[in-house]
């Protein structure tokens, strides 16, 4: 499909979870395997992910072997824990079809309907569609949270060697389009320690007390 396609509603889509980070404020554990309500957090990613796209891989730089008991794994290239962009590299590289979402793997509350709002975002300014899209949840952009297109991966390949590592600033480039999620507030809640990780696991558990107990007989 050609980027400057004005229809591009019927396209195949593959996903990348971004699961390559040190997690410094895990205690340097993998994020990816640490257990929320009884289930890893990249399992939860997993499961929101698995409808809405067309192949999945997992971008992990430890524990290989163990992710790819889930999904297909790629690594950064290196073992200097680059950040995001490094992992967005590899998944642009590595990735099936001509557009690639990027989300966390800590990102358990991701929108069932994500890449449906993705793609009705994707209409063309100018004659020319967006290169990214990028959600944003009524306050913060999310940048770890993007679609974005294989011909961006040159550009990010010549920013990466240049030495730049945010997000934001290599995405202000290029088309960008982005996508409202303000009625979904804990879409994308980020749990970066252990005491955010307790504190959304006793939410769930409380929100999914009550349709426990009307069960019991």
């Amino acid at each position: 499909m050609s980027i400057s396609d004005p229809k591009p509603h019927e396209f195949p889509v593959s996903a990348v979870i971004l699961a390559g980070g040190r997690a410094t404020r895990m205690g340097g554990e993998d994020k990816g395997w640490v257990p929320l309500a009884g289930r890893p957090l990249v399992e939860h990613v997993l499961e929101r992910l698995r409808p809405q796209v067309d192949e999945l891989l997992i971008n992990a730089n430890r524990n290989q072997a163990r992710y790819r008991q889930l999904a297909p794994v790629i690594e950064d290239g290196n073992h200097d824990f680059l950040g995001p962009l490094a992992g967005m590299q590899a998944g642009l590289a590595a990735a099936r079809h001509d557009w690639v979402l990027f989300v966390p793997c800590d990102g358990p509350g991701l929108p069932r309907d994500l890449m449906r709002r993705f793609r009705a975002a994707l209409t063309p300014e100018a004659g020319l569609l967006p290169e990214l899209v990028v959600a944003h949840d009524g306050q913060h952009l999310q940048p770890v949270v993007a679609l974005l297109h294989k011909s961006l991966l040159p550009s990010l390949q010549q920013a990466l060697a240049e030495g730049e590592r945010k997000i934001a600033c290599w995405f202000g480039r290029h088309r960008m389009a982005v996508v409202h999620f303000a009625d979904q507030p804990d879409a994308f809640i980020n749990l970066n320690d252990p005491r955010e990780l307790s504190a959304y696991e006793a939410r769930l558990l409380a929100e999914n007390a009550p349709l426990a107990g009307g069960m019991r007989s």
